[in-house]
């Protein structure tokens, strides 16, 4: 059976202490520290000797009858203060013989130093109340235990099994019932997992999270630290976590240690978290299937400036992302960057809104052509964007035009960015290409080379028409002398039964053409 949290028993605060049963018995009174009830009691102690203190070691509920300490003022004080300064979570007396009420110096001197002092109208066996909380404790510290042993072994079962970072946190998340963020040392949210309203809240004011959860724990916000060989390269933080902080510590180190050994033998995958953080992001605003405005707060938290900027969706074709990287840090353009399918790579710009942001997109084509060639790149873009709302129709349609240029960017005279005026016919019928109208049209014109499949045919056809018909530019292209490429045409319009002279027939045959090439992607 899995171990959960909410298995587990609420952590015994001195508050919890003294609603038990047995406890209820003795008729306790606090007549001090009331507002430090919630403290954590890690053990019970029974202990009359006046300095106490000095065999504590914090978090002990102590019970006393104060035998040794009855007609003695000073020794009353001290016996409290000595409690304090061990740390000590509470003191309860026990009225009778040596004191029929609560006495005043001792009850002063616990408020002024806000320890809890309770006691008990009614005579109780100390025994009973000590091996009450004791198995309580124990219970509980075994579970933990159990719990820790529980998500060790689950974490390493998925490491071996390949899974991706997000697997693992959604197990992390499951046990621990709340938010759980993996963030680079910059504070960098890399991963997430939970109820998705939940961390949708947490992602939301995240850049006072990150101090929070940089500094003191506290109100269920529990990290460790990730890093190895003395190097430290980030934390994972449990957020608002509701059980008792030393199971929340526990459960945060097994995951830490397991996210450790998960990028040490490389992720499960190619590339960094970094990169799959970014990757999840524009996947999502690419597909559409979550509102844009949710992944506002991911956004935010993942690095990208949101507020008042211009928004430049761009797609790279043979583009490395590692490559593109490294590019935007080195024009100091803020941006995200991740891999999509079928060789294309979309990159997010976030630009001030006093900046040109086309001449800045311009900017990073052609330093991105510089380097891998003219012939190797292709930079599509949409229009700017100023809203974030309109971002994931930009990241499509800058898709779309990448796709439709994607066979054509060898004899097309293309700007270093590419947008969707400069695809024009080519652009329409990318859109159109699954209509099975427009399938049966282009299957029906091409039909005489379609059936034989003459690859070489087609290609030069499709050369031929991008060209706008220009014999000399398609025979330079395929590295045939005129005569040879006339031959080609000839045959070509004999398998058609077209005049590719004729404007119309032309047209046509080139809009099956493209139609057929997009179908083929």
């Amino acid at each position: 059976m899995t171990i959960t949290l909410d298995s587990l028993e609420p952590a015994l605060s001195v508050r919890q202490v003294l609603t038990l049963e047995r406890v209820l018995a003795g008729e306790p009174e606090v007549v001090a520290g009331a507002s430090h009830l919630d403290r954590p009691v890690r053990w019970v102690h029974v202990a009359e000797a006046a300095d106490v203190g000095v065999m504590l070691t914090g978090g002990e509920m102590v019970l006393t009858t104060g035998v040794l300490l009855a007609g003695d003022e000073d020794k009353q004080a001290e016996y409290v203060r000595s409690l304090h300064r061990a740390e000590a979570a509470a003191v309860v007396l026990g009225l009778g013989r040596a004191f029929p009420a609560a006495p005043d110096v001792m009850r002063r001197a616990a408020e002024r130093c806000g320890l809890p002092m309770v006691v008990l109208h009614r005579p109780f066996p100390f025994a009973e109340l000590t091996e009450e909380v004791q198995s309580r404790l124990v219970r509980r510290k075994f579970a933990a235990v159990s719990l820790s042993e529980a998500v060790r072994t689950e974490l390493t079962a998925l490491i071996t099994a390949g899974a991706p970072l997000q697997r693992l946190l959604d197990e992390v998340a499951r046990h621990s019932a709340c938010p759980v963020v993996v963030t680079n040392l910059a504070h960098r949210v890399l991963g997430t997992a939970g109820e998705r309203p939940a961390v949708d809240d947490v992602l939301r004011d995240w850049e006072r999270i990150a101090r929070q959860a940089g500094g003191t724990e506290g109100d269920g916000w529990i990290r460790a630290e990730l890093g190895g060989r003395g190097e430290r390269w980030g934390r994972i933080v449990l957020c608002g976590y509701r059980g008792d902080t030393a199971t929340g510590r526990l459960l945060a180190d097994r995951a830490a240690e397991a996210l450790v050994l998960h990028r040490m033998l490389g992720g499960g995958a190619a590339c960094s978290w970094e990169e799959q953080s970014a990757q999840s992001l524009l996947t999502d605003l690419v597909s559409g299937v979550v509102p844009a405005r949710q992944l506002l707060p991911r956004a935010r938290a993942a690095g990208l400036p949101v507020n008042r900027r211009t928004f430049v969706p761009l797609v790279v074709r043979d583009g490395d992302p590692a490559r593109l990287e490294r590019l935007l840090r080195l024009l100091g353009l803020p941006g995200l960057v991740a891999e999509l399918a079928d060789g294309a790579t979309a990159v997010l710009l976030s630009l001030p809104r006093d900046q040109d942001a086309g001449a800045l997109a311009a900017h990073f084509a052609t330093r991105l052509r510089t380097e891998t060639g003219p012939d190797h790149t292709v930079v599509a873009a949409a229009e700017p964007r100023a809203a974030w709302d309109d971002v994931p129709t930009g990241l499509r349609e800058a898709q779309h035009v990448a796709d439709a240029v994607a066979d054509s960017s060898a004899v097309l005279d293309l700007p270093p960015v590419v947008r969707l005026k400069d695809v024009h016919l080519r652009g329409l019928i990318r859109l159109l290409r699954d209509d099975p109208h427009v399938q049966s049209f282009a299957e029906r014109e091409l039909d005489g080379l379609l059936r034989e499949t003459d690859e070489d045919l087609l290609s030069v056809l499709r050369t031929y028409l991008a060209t706008g018909r220009n014999k000399s530019r398609t025979a330079q292209l395929h590295h045939v002398s005129r005569p040879a490429l006339y031959r080609r045409l000839e045959s070509i319009q004999v398998r058609l039964g077209v005049d590719l002279d004729d404007f119309e027939q032309a047209a046509s045959v080139h809009i099956a053409l493209l139609a057929h090439d997009a179908q083929q992607q």
